[in-house]
């Protein structure tokens, strides 16, 4: 199954016009919003738990990003509620389940294998660093070599700097609205902007939004991680950051 499987394709997905589709586990659904493959695949997809359901023990072959949406997701970790970001590196396994049941934003087979990193952040009590411009607070969860993943808040009003997307961009509203010139993106909607792509956006409502950046060239035939490019990267932290002694996230300088 290919679906908004080309990287270089922008793509929008409104999942609150989207039907659920029943997975093999039985009690989990899925509305699916980019899949390359079929039941083993690279994919994005936002799936519910009933109560008490559970997949049998597997292996993450290329990693897995999940956010908890609503009630508790479960698995020999622990018990993991509303607002937990968690990432499983190459290599991990686990037999997730829900005893109360759970709605969870989740991403599959997109991770390098030398990303060892697992985490485990529970938003509303992290600490969050203000970020480039007044009203935005960005959360960072995860990073490795040139791409960044954060949590980031809009307060009513804020607007950003038009940028342009090194490695590329991807968006999934959890709460609120935001808006570009392409136009007005709710609460579910997942947002996909290629490498080199440019936007100007602004949250006149508010908003809370998961960013991935720099990623969307792992799987294409052009490296991302060359040398010019990378060091361009480095070159715009450096610019827009001059009181710190490193690289710090990309989030706060512009790289939204």
């Amino acid at each position: 199954m290919q679906l908004n499987a080309n990287l270089s394709q922008r793509a929008v997905m409104r999942s609150a016009q989207l039907d659920w589709v029943p997975s093999p586990a039985a009690g989990i659904h899925r509305k699916m919003l980019e899949r390359d493959g079929e039941e083993v695949a690279r994919a994005t997809s936002i799936v519910r738990y009933a109560q008490g359901s559970q997949f049998p023990t597997h292996t993450h072959g290329g990693g897995e990003e999940i956010l908890v949406l609503e009630g508790v997701f479960e698995d020999e970790y622990g018990s993991h509620p509303a607002g937990t970001y968690l990432k499983n590196p190459v290599g991990t396994s686990h037999a997730p389940g829900s005893s109360k049941g759970c709605t969870l934003f989740v991403k599959l087979r997109h991770m390098d294998s030398r990303d060892t990193e697992q985490a485990r952040i529970h938003w509303p009590t992290a600490q969050w660093r203000q970020g480039l411009v007044p009203g935005l607070k960005v959360l960072p969860l995860a990073e490795f070599e040139t791409q960044h993943t954060a949590l980031v808040r809009w307060a009513p009003g804020t607007v950003f700097n038009m940028h342009r997307h090194m490695g590329g961009e991807e968006i999934f509203v959890i709460e609120g609205s935001l808006q570009d010139e392409n136009g007005v993106y709710h609460q579910g909607d997942w947002i996909r902007s290629p490498h080199l792509s440019t936007h100007k956006p602004s949250s006149p409502e508010g908003c809370l939004i998961f960013v991935k950046t720099g990623h969307l060239l792992v799987h294409q035939s052009q490296p991302f991680r060359s040398a010019g490019v990378y060091a361009k990267q480095i070159q715009v932290a450096d610019d827009f950051d001059n009181t710190s002694g490193g690289l710090i996230d990309l989030f706060e300088k512009g790289d939204l």
